[in-house]
């Protein structure tokens, strides 16, 4: 190409100076070069120059290895190839095999069939790993997605864990949040499913005790992609990229249960939009169609590992890791089975294997994680703190105050009356009881024995209640009573309002 440009050059310029020197001159090249140039009367034609190769007197045995009934790999023929005499590298092999592959065959290697499920057949599974903030520090997560192939819904869950335990879960798990079971599960190879899968071989693959059980449990046939060829299940191979763009970075996340919402929050809004494919909202896609082809959930996981035992102390507390977690207080002195799932999530289950809560797991060490609802059943529902009986005494009842200063003048400790009354809110509501204080109030009977007394008088109807109580209730009655007045009228003012009416 170069002699190409020269040569149009030379003949250029030549025309305009007429002379070799000064051509050459100009171009800044020799004048043997000008002169060798002008002498060619036709433009030069580029040709590139063919070199030998060590692999040349092997193609034919190569192309014949190749093909049936051989079928060799680049390996098997580059040795074969050295017991022949052959003095080269193996990359020479491999890159003639590209062209033998594309020449024999005719059809590039990378060419596939779309397939597309009916809705209930498949769901494919796999997982991704990202770096994301939790609190103030970067963890590696682990994101399991599960999509329905004919609908193209996706649900995810993270973990910290890609153990089996955790793969197994996540596959549990996501089922669950799609409400049914498809009828085959498309996998790829880790060893949590797959033992052995030799696409080369005759032999049936092996696939992991634990993952067939998993299978059986929920009624799914697992089903394992061949290896190194990730476009058998590209239909989630392709999310994990708009996850990681659209929804890991540029965000963090105060806890793993937090990132697990909101996860499933944005894959959910995704699901809400038009899928590229099929054209279809794949929400509404999964609604209408695959859903109901689904087969019906197990009622419990199946578990690979066992679980591990713990006793819940005195103060309701489960003990693991050096933490503490409260659980409800009708299992104290109870055993509970724990399992710990995707490295922060803590299963507790009941000795029948019923599911009780789980908790995300306390980081470090004596730290207490307590939730109040867990101690309703025995919590105390009137407070035994002094200044907080005060405090609520005077709140609730309009004559508390009142009440409290009289009673301190009688009992070493009115508080103790105080509260006993308040403890009587189970029966009576807070106006009646405020009524009744300021009748000990004018009684002077401020103790709880005597306000009991009152109580049991009134409800017998053997006490009448005070003339200023009976009064306000009488006063409440009239103000009805003129309400009601206002609102009624006399039949003659509607006799004198159609006579009126008439006469216009």
């Amino acid at each position: 190409m170069k002699d190409l440009k020269d040569w149009v050059a030379v003949h250029q310029v030549y025309k305009q100076t007429k002379s070799k020197r000064a051509t050459a001159s100009l171009l800044g090249i020799s004048r043997n070069t000008v002169k060798r140039l002008l002498e060619k009367t036709e433009p030069p034609v580029y040709s590139r120059k063919s070199y030998s190769s060590k692999i040349d007197p092997f193609k034919e045995q190569i192309i014949a290895w190749r093909c049936e009934p051989f079928c060799f790999n680049g390996t098997r023929i580059f040795r074969e190839l050295k017991k022949r005499g052959y003095t080269g590298s193996i990359g020479p092999v491999y890159y003639y095999l590209k062209r033998v592959d594309e020449d024999v065959g005719g059809i590039s290697r990378k060419a596939t069939t779309r397939h597309e499920s009916p809705p209930g057949d498949q769901a494919q599974f796999d997982w991704s790993e990202y770096q994301v903030l939790i609190g103030e520090q970067y963890k590696t997560v682990y994101c399991f997605a599960m999509i329905l192939a004919a609908s193209r819904k996706k649900v995810i869950c993270f973990s910290l864990r890609e153990d089996a335990d955790a793969i197994y879960e996540a596959v549990q798990e996501l089922f669950d949040e799609l409400g049914g079971v498809t009828l085959e599960l498309l996998i790829d190879n880790p060893k949590a499913f797959v033992i052995r899968n030799n696409p080369r071989s005759e032999e049936e693959i092996k696939y992991n005790p634990h993952a067939l059980a998993m299978a059986t449990h929920l009624g799914v046939e697992l089903n394992a992609c061949p290896c190194y060829w990730p476009r058998k299940k590209g239909k989630i191979e392709r999310p994990f990229n708009f996850i990681e763009e659209q929804f890991i970075k540029g965000n963090s996340f105060a806890s793993m249960e937090d990132l697990n919402s909101r996860g499933k929050s944005f894959i959910n809004e995704w699901c809400n939009e038009q899928h590229s494919t099929t054209k279809r909202i794949p929400n509404q896609h999964y609604l209408i169609e695959e859903k109901a082809t689904l087969q019906p959930l197990p009622k419990e996981h199946y578990f690979a590992s066992s679980m591990f035992r713990r006793r819940i102390s005195p103060d309701s507390y489960l003990s693991m890791g050096g933490n503490k977690y409260s659980v409800p207080v009708k299992y104290v002195g109870k055993h509970v089975f724990c399992r710990l799932i995707y490295g922060f999530r803590i299963m507790i289950y009941d000795s029948q294997g019923h599911f009780i809560q789980h908790q995300e797991i306390l980081y470090g060490q004596h730290a207490i994680r307590t939730n109040p609802d867990h101690y309703e059943a025995i919590a105390k529902k009137v407070s035994t703190s002094i200044p907080q009986i005060r405090r609520d005494f005077t709140s609730r009842f309009s004559n508390g105050k009142s009440y409290l200063e009289l009673a301190g003048k009688r009992f070493d400790q009115p508080t103790f009356h105080a509260r006993r009354i308040m403890e009587l809110q189970d029966l009576y509501d807070d106006e009646t009881l405020d009524r009744f204080i300021g009748m000990a109030i004018d009684e002077d009977k401020l103790d709880i024995k005597s306000f009991k007394t009152m109580l049991r008088e009134y409800n017998a109807g053997e006490r009448k209640m005070h003339k200023s109580d009976k009064a306000k209730i009488e006063n409440a009655d009239g103000a009805v009573a003129r309400v009601q007045a206002e609102l009624t009228r006399d039949c003659s003012y509607y006799e004198e309002y159609a006579k009126e009416v008439l006469n216009v």
